[in-house]
């Protein structure tokens, strides 16, 4: 029964993930944290996993199809930046993981930024008609940029989630599609880097070869069915999904923070 309960998850987060960008990481490792079935670190790193699987299966489609709208220009430096923030995350959950020897710690402190993040990014795109955007070209700004989001990426263990969508928004005046197409892009090069530095440092947390299976299989056909979903639904449609999606988060943080302290 857990083992069709944590595929279902998957498979739907990678859904939704793939329909609005957000990866699917930012549902999984929250209500995975919520039903409280592994260890916190597990989690992250699953849930990374699940994410890797979802975010290459979109990439590698899109590159093979030919359909891809990402700007290369910017991309090569949000790509650096993703997978150096990427490690530095990946330190910086081990950091805060050992100072104290109550792993609930780290997913009271993870939920928390999550909360934070979400409901940053919910008020943003309720007002996003009103607010200013730019078109950053500067190479630097753009690894910058990449490494702030590979660090949430990597550290809260959600992919990238919906704050890589407001960024996007804000600097690069994207559309929501294409501003989801490219934030697969970030999440692939951010949580390849991770999941390389996790082996490396030997530092991949106790799990099961069949639930890694299992997530990774439930992601990647989550990823089949959100990208024909995205082909077919208007632009306006994602918006309400990701609004009704950053609503059903805050709730499930909210739980979490007071479940861990």
């Amino acid at each position: 029964m857990m083992y069709a309960v944590v595929f279902l998850i998957c498979f739907l987060a990678s859904v939704v993930g793939a329909i609005c960008g957000i990866g699917g990481g930012v549902i999984i490792k929250p209500v995975l944290d919520a039903f409280g079935i592994m260890s916190v670190s597990t989690i992250s790193f699953l849930s990374g996993c699940t994410v890797l699987s979802m975010t290459t299966y979109s990439v590698m489609k899109s590159k093979l199809n030919g359909k891809s709208h990402v700007e290369h220009k910017i991309m090569l430096p949000l790509a650096i930046g993703a997978a150096v923030g990427g490690l530095i995350g990946k330190r910086l959950f081990s950091y805060i993981k050992s100072m104290s020897e109550d792993p609930d710690k780290v997913g009271a402190v993870q939920a928390s930024c999550l909360l934070l993040v979400t409901l940053g990014t919910l008020i943003y795109t309720i007002y996003k008609e009103k607010i200013k955007t730019y078109q950053v070209e500067n190479a630097l700004v753009c690894i910058l940029i990449g490494v702030f989001l590979g660090i949430l990426s990597s550290f809260l263990g959600i992919g990238g989630g919906p704050i890589n969508l407001v960024v996007f928004f804000f600097f690069y005046s994207m559309t929501t599609k294409r501003a989801a197409e490219t934030s697969l892009y970030i999440i692939f090069f951010s949580q390849i880097t991770s999941l390389v530095s996790n082996i490396v440092t030997g530092s991949v947390p106790e799990f099961t070869v069949g639930t890694l299976l299992l997530m990774g299989t439930g992601g990647i056909l989550g990823g089949i069915v959100g990208r024909a979903f995205n082909s077919k639904i208007e632009e306006r449609t994602v918006d309400k999904l990701f609004v009704g999606l950053m609503v059903l988060m805050i709730f499930i943080n909210i739980f979490n923070i007071n479940k861990f302290v």
